[in-house]
């Protein structure tokens, strides 16, 4: 069957073919690598620090400075893309990332190994593209479908990512896990190649009309409303990002394997959390599973301070409560997008660059504050507190949003529909 968009003919997807649309599983796989890239290491980061003699707070900048680059690259790709094709950027941006990651292998010190830690953001250009191509490849009906399983596929990474890790660096060392990006990223980018024929065939003739639409959304109150809950309501899995192992390995005395194993409960949760929100946001209203979300994760948080003043020390007393921060984020992220995307219709795709560029901003600030906190005979507290904070700004954020519903005309999705 041929694929259609706006009356011009792609042919249909056929697997390693160069001149046919990308697989389904070639735009998982590129954007997986993205979420892998982020937390493959995470059980190796004390170690790491050790190697390079500095403190874990500087070391844990490989999470917070690798999240603010993927907030410029959010930026910068789609109109990139728009110019030049999805296949170059996307080539480009795998083989950049491939450098970037031997640099980060033979590093001669943390200064370097920052830099083309950094670099390695690139490849969260997939994160963006995938989507980008799916809607160049299908009617927007059937749009929702291919991406919700690319979603899928990249919550898996997250479940995979720190399991491989903490093994790897058990077995041969840190730098094991940089080894292990660096294969992966070579097969992503030669399955690229032989896979994902180019699907924009209207390239834009400037790079800066995107940009012009921006401030129309900075004078949307709801816009903000939106992006600044899932902004705070991430912040909460990225800060538990970057302070986690420091907890883990000082606090709990986990080995890195065992680090990873436990790592799981979170994207365990996110895509309980996405199963929810693909099964009942369209019944309950996007508003309220938002408020939900941020609900379970705040729960999640307070469970965890209370288990740890009960002088908890398994283990469960950090991993188990923070099954329900992933399930929160996975029902407030996705909500909370969507209507990001929806409070101006005709800057769709401007409004995903920019709300994702603050997610990811603010995401980096907050997963870069646990790692300054942290000191030994303070506990988890730090880190717990972190996540409060911010679980508690998305409650906020989402009341703002929904204050904002009741004088201002319904968006589609806020209404919910009878079952």
């Amino acid at each position: 069957m041929q694929i259609h968009i706006v009356d011009r003919p792609l042919r249909t997807a056929r697997f390693l073919d160069p001149k046919s649309p990308p697989h389904v599983v070639t735009l998982m796989l590129i954007a997986g690598i993205a979420t892998l890239s982020m937390n493959i290491f995470l059980p190796s980061l004390p170690r790491m620090a050790e190697w390079f003699g500095t403190e874990y707070s500087v070391i844990q900048l490989t999470v917070s400075g690798y999240m603010a680059m993927t907030g410029v690259v959010q930026l910068m790709i789609g109109p990139l893309s728009d110019r030049f094709g999805r296949r170059p950027v996307m080539m480009a941006c795998l083989a950049v990332f491939m450098a970037a990651t031997l640099g980060c292998i033979f590093a001669p010190g943390i200064e370097v190994f920052l830099t083309c830690r950094c670099l390695q953001a690139g490849v969260a250009s997939g994160l963006v593209l995938s989507r980008a191509v799916v809607r160049d490849m299908v009617e927007p009906d059937k749009a929702a479908s291919l991406i919700g399983y690319i979603t899928m596929g990249m919550a898996v990474m997250p479940m995979v990512g720190p399991t491989l890790g903490g093994a790897l660096e058990q077995v041969a060392g840190w730098q094991s896990n940089f080894w292990a990006l660096f294969v992966f990223g070579g097969l992503v980018l030669a399955l690229t190649w032989a896979d994902m024929g180019e699907t924009n065939h209207a390239r834009s003739s400037s790079l800066g009309a995107q940009f012009r639409s921006y401030p129309e959304l900075f004078r949307s109150r709801r816009f903000w409303g939106y992006s600044l809950t899932t902004a705070f309501g991430a912040g909460t899995f990225y800060a538990f990002l970057g302070g986690a192992p420091w907890v883990a390995d000082h606090v709990l005395g986990l080995e890195p394997i065992e680090l990873g194993y436990w790592f799981a409960c979170v994207p365990l949760g996110f895509m309980g959390g996405n199963f929810l929100s693909g099964t009942y946001s369209v019944r309950v209203g996007i508003n309220r599973m938002i408020a939900y979300g941020a609900t379970a994760s705040t729960f999640g948080i307070v469970l965890a301070i209370v288990l740890f003043l009960a002088g908890g020390t398994h283990p469960s007393t950090l991993f188990g409560p923070a099954f329900f921060v992933g399930l929160g984020n996975g029902l407030l992220m996705s909500n909370a997008t969507a209507g990001s995307l929806s409070v101006r219709p005709h800057l769709a795709g401007s409004a995903a660059g920019l709300a994702g560029a603050l997610m990811v901003g603010g995401g980096a600030v907050l997963s870069a504050l646990p790692g300054a906190l942290l000191r030994p005979g303070w506990g988890p507290y730090p880190l717990l507190g972190v996540m409060l904070g911010a679980s508690l700004l998305s409650i906020l954020s989402t009341a703002y949003v929904m204050w904002i519903a009741r004088s201002a005309p319904p968006l589609p999705e806020d209404a919910p529909r009878p079952l």
